[in-house]
C-alpha cells in the first residue's frame, strides 16, 4: 500500500532544525565579517536569507508537492541545459571568476554558480538511467560505460574551471547510485582505479589541485598560504573546548578564519558551540543520511529509490567533506556545509533537492 498524504516527518524535522539552526550560525559568523569593515554586507545577507533560504523554501515545497515520477521525462532536458549552463561561464560577457577559477554567471544584476544545478541534474539522469537498464548493470558497456559517459561531460566542464571539488560530489553521488542499482565491486573497482588515476592527472596539471594536496600531506608548509586556512579553523575548533565560548562569542571570525561564513562556517560553529555542539551537527547529518537512505529503500520504484540514495548521498557527503577539511582530515576544496554555508545557489540546490526526497517519502511502500 503506497501512502500519499503526509512527507516523512523525522526527514521534514531534520530539514527544519538544520535550516534554522544554519540560518542562527550565519548570522553569527556574519558579525565576523562586519566587524572587518566589508562593504558587501547587505548583498551577501540578500543573496543568502532572499535567494537561498526563501526561494530555496518554495523549491522544498515545490518539490515535495510535485510527484518526483514528472522530473524523470525532464531529466535528460535538465542534464543538457545545467551543462550548458555550466559551459556558460566561459562567455566574456556573463560568466565571471574569482580567487582563479570561473564559476559563475551574472544576469540581470544577481550572480549564480551553475554547477550546482549539474548536481541535481547528474542524479536526475543517473537514476532514470540505471532504472531504465535495471537488467543490464552487470554488463560492462551498459555498467561501466553508461557511468563512464554520464561523467564525462560534467568532469570536462568543471575540470576547465576548475571546480574540482564540486565534480568530486557528483562523482561520489552518481557512484552511489551505481552501487544501489546492482553494480558489482569489480565495476566498483574499476571505477575506484580510474578515479585515482583522473586525480592523479588533475593534480599534475593544475597546480591549485596539487598545492592543496601537497598542504595536506604536509601541513606544516606553506604558513601563510595554503595552509593558512587549516590552521586558523583547528585553532578555532581546539577553542571551543567541550562546550563552545558560547554563541556569537567566537573570537577567530572578526580577524583570522577566511571565508568565516562559506567554507570556514563549520569552524565558526565549533568555537562557539564546542564538542558538544559540534557532535551535534555531525549527527544531524548522520541522521539525515540514514532517513534518506531509509525513505530509498521504502521507494514504490527503482527510480524513485536511486533518486533518494542520489540525493541522501549529495547533501551529507558535501556536508562531511567540508566538516573533514575544517579538521584536517581532508584537503580543503572550497565545498559548503549543506544548508548552513553562505551562497544563494547552493541552499536553492541543497532545498530543492531535499524537496524531491520529500515528495518521495509521500509515496513510499
Amino acid at each position: 500500500m503506497k501512502k500519499r498524504a503526509a512527507v516523512d516527518k523525522p526527514l521534514a524535522l531534520l530539514i527544519l532544525v538544520l535550516l534554522v539552526g544554519g540560518c542562527m550560525i550565519f548570522a553569527s559568523a556574519a558579525f565576523g565579517l562586519l566587524a572587518r569593515g566589508a562593504t558587501n554586507m547587505s548583498s551577501v545577507v540578500f543573496s543568502h536569507l532572499v535567494l537561498g533560504v526563501g526561494l530555496g523554501a518554495i523549491a522544498l515545497m515545490t518539490g515535495a508537492a510535485v510527484d518526483y515520477h514528472r522530473w524523470r521525462r525532464f531529466a535528460p532536458y535538465i542534464y543538457a541545459l545545467a551543462i550548458i549552463a555550466t559551459l556558460a561561464v566561459f562567455i566574456p560577457q556573463i560568466g565571471f571568476g574569482h580567487g582563479g577559477a570561473r564559476r559563475w554567471i551574472l544576469l540581470a544584476g544577481f550572480s549564480f554558480q551553475p554547477s550546482e544545478l549539474l548536481k541535481i541534474a547528474s542524479i536526475l539522469l543517473a537514476a532514470s538511467y540505471f532504472a531504465a537498464i535495471k537488467t543490464k548493470v552487470s554488463s560492462f558497456m551498459y555498467g561501466f560505460g553508461g557511468f563512464a559517459a554520464l561523467l564525462a561531460l560534467p568532469a570536462l566542464a568543471l575540470v576547465l574551471q576548475p571546480d574540482i571539488g564540486t565534480l568530486g560530489i557528483i562523482c561520489i553521488s552518481v557512484l552511489a547510485i551505481f552501487f544501489a542499482a546492482g553494480a558489482s565491486w569489480k565495476q566498483i573497482g574499476a571505477v575506484i582505479c580510474v578515479g585515482v588515476v583522473a586525480l592523479a592527472l588533475v593534480a599534475y596539471k593544475k597546480d591549485y589541485v596539487r598545492e592543496r594536496l601537497v598542504t595536506f600531506i604536509y601541513p606544516s608548509q606553506g604558513q601563510h598560504d595554503q595552509s593558512y586556512q587549516i590552521k586558523q579553523s583547528l585553532i578555532a575548533v581546539g577553542s571551543g573546548g567541550v562546550f563552545g565560548r558560547g554563541f556569537g562569542q567566537g573570537i577567530q571570525k572578526f580577524t583570522y578564519l577566511p571565508e568565516p561564513m562559506g567554507d570556514s562556517i563549520f569552524a565558526v560553529a565549533a568555537e562557539e558551540l564546542g564538542f558538544v555542539g559540534s557532535v551535534f551537527i555531525v549527527a544531524l547529518f548522520l541522521a539525515f543520511a540514514l532517513r534518506g537512505y531509509s525513505i530509498a529503500a521504502r521507494a514504490p520504484d527503482l527510480f524513485g529509490s536511486l533518486l533518494a540514495v542520489g540525493i541522501s548521498t549529495y547533501l551529507v557527503i558535501e556536508a562531511f567533506i567540508n566538516i573533514a577539511s575544517m579538521l584536517g582530515v581532508a584537503p580543503v576544496t572550497g565545498i559548503p556545509l549543506t544548508f548552513i554555508s553562505q551562497g544563494g545557489s547552493a541552499m536553492l540546490a541543497s532545498l530543492g533537492s531535499a524537496g524531491l526526497l520529500l515528495s518521495i517519502s509521500r509515496r513510499r511502500s
